[in-house]
């Protein structure tokens, strides 16, 4: 009984946070890193849906949306990145496909993601 009360609080807190904004660029993950260590220890795998981030813990789920043409992809903070001024989000492969940017290379984007 208590661990559904807990669930349900927990559920319940989770809506009631207001969702951040971040606006900014986002490029995504070259071909030579694929099966290199990520931050997080993980493998990086172009075929997953991943991305670098400054600040976020890992583990913490984004959406992602490509302001040019409004394309939507959820991807989940696995390494520390971009090291380049004014972008904020680095993603993988297949993220970025999803987004439509890979012939674009870096594009505008909003990154969403509760606290």
């Amino acid at each position: 009984m208590y661990k559904l009360l807990a669930v349900l609080l927990c559920l319940f807190l989770i809506s009631c946070s207001k969702p951040v904004i971040e606006h900014g660029k986002a490029s995504y993950y070259a071909d030579k890193y694929k099966g290199r260590k990520t931050s997080s220890g993980e493998t990086y795998r172009h075929r997953k849906m991943t991305a670098a981030h400054r600040t976020l813990p890992f583990g913490t789920r984004v959406v992602v949306t490509n302001v040019k043409n409004g394309r939507k992809v959820k991807v989940r903070i696995n390494d520390r990145g971009p090291f380049v001024s004014g972008r904020i989000i680095d993603l993988s492969k297949k993220a970025a496909r999803r987004l439509d940017m890979v012939n674009d290379g870096v594009v505008s984007v909003e990154v969403k993601y509760r606290k």
